[in-house]
């Protein structure tokens, strides 16, 4: 297989053309620079990341570990010589790499991103250069409204497609005949604002193909949701092989053990690339995320409200609460929208203080090395 096609079928992007040195397409100015500084590298994809380090290939068949940058090595943080979580390598990104060196990391065209766990704001990245996310939620004790909306807050924030998919509808029929509908009826305000509900049998290649039209050759989605979902299922059916392992959920709460232990990129026989991740069990956002874009519906009936400062608790002319009381908005949707608001709030709050703090070091750096200078000549 030749060079480039062997990269188009890892996603190497459709703007950019033979990868040979200089030679990314006008609308990837950055990746072009960074090529030409480094003629006698070759790109190459992380399709997995480990606590020791990444492996990366540079075809549909291939995958070899690589040496990581020293900054990529070095304990996050904002100091200076060190990197931060989300700016170091991770699934789906593309590498510059001599023999089997990295060399340098090309610019994202997307991410999907989350706050991670602890006190100290930092961010996660989940997977890189992804067209697609697929949302995967059961339809059994896993499906939750509210928590699907969370996850297209952190997948919207991203600039990525989502789609939900509603996996076990298989079973969920089976139990009651009425169940996948009344899921896609909870979910019509997605569909209103133009997000793609799929529900599938993961086990059935011919249900799941509804998601053919997102695994197009050259693209890249992303699987994501609890443990017990059913990602690996519809991973290994996309694949057309039992690849990834797969386990039994409880029967009394439909949860799952993690048989996705770390997250890797798989070529698919469409062409396309698939990651798969483990479940997540805390979804907390960065503070880049829009609320608004996701609650449109709640928004624009805000903007009904007699008064522009309403809270929508007690206030004369509330639009939100006379829509709640006559059943056209969900009072959960409305909890969900006024809770996901106030942490988006929060963690914009502290990312802006770690962003002014950030300027601040670089200021006083540059004040040191001027003192420096100034008293010892340049050093």
């Amino acid at each position: 297989m030749p060079a480039f096609d062997a990269l188009r079928a890892i996603g190497w992007p459709l703007s950019a053309v033979a990868p040979a040195p200089g030679s990314a397409s006008p609308d990837e100015a950055a990746w072009r620079e960074l090529m030409a500084a480094h003629p006698n590298a070759r790109p190459a994809r992380v399709i997995e990341q480990h606590r020791s380090g990444y492996i990366v290939a540079d075809g549909p068949d291939t995958g070899f570990p690589v040496e990581s940058l020293p900054e990529w090595q070095r304990p996050p943080g904002y100091r200076k010589g060190t990197v931060t979580i989300d700016q170091r390598p991770g699934v789906g990104d593309w590498l510059l790499i001599e023999g089997k060196k990295a060399v340098a990391l090309l610019p994202r065209r997307t991410t999907l991103k989350r706050g991670a766990a602890g006190e100290h704001y930092q961010q996660q990245l989940i997977a890189a250069n992804v067209d697609t996310v697929f949302v995967v939620c059961g339809l059994d004790a896993d499906f939750n409204p509210r928590r699907i909306e969370r996850y297209l807050l952190l997948v919207r924030g991203g600039g990525v497609e989502p789609v939900v998919v509603l996996t076990k509808a298989d079973q969920a029929a089976e139990a009651d005949g009425g169940a996948v509908d009344e899921a896609m009826a909870a979910l019509v305000e997605l569909a209103a604002q133009g997000v793609a509900v799929r529900a599938v049998n993961a086990k059935d290649p011919a249900s799941v193909a509804t998601l053919d039209e997102w695994l197009g050759p050259g693209r890249t989605a992303v699987l994501i949701g609890s443990s017990g979902a059913g990602k690996s299922t519809l991973t290994n059916t996309l694949l057309g092989i039992e690849r990834m392992k797969t386990g039994a959920v409880r029967e009394h709460d439909s949860r799952g053990r993690h048989t996705t232990t770390h997250r890797a990129l798989i070529p698919l026989p469409t062409g396309a690339c698939l990651i798969d991740t483990p479940g997540m069990r805390e979804l907390k956002p960065t503070g880049e995320e829009d609320v608004a874009e996701n609650f449109s519906d709640i928004e624009a009936l805000a903007e009904q409200c007699r008064f522009r400062d309403c809270r929508h608790a007690k206030e004369p002319g509330c639009a939100v609460r006379a829509a709640i009381e006559a059943g056209k908005l969900d009072p959960q949707r409305f909890a969900n929208y006024l809770k996901l608001s106030e942490e988006v709030a929060g963690a914009a709050n502290r990312l802006a203080t770690r962003r002014a703090q950030k300027a601040e070091e670089k200021v006083q750096g540059k004040a040191l090395n001027k003192r420096l200078d100034e008293k010892y000549g340049r050093h």
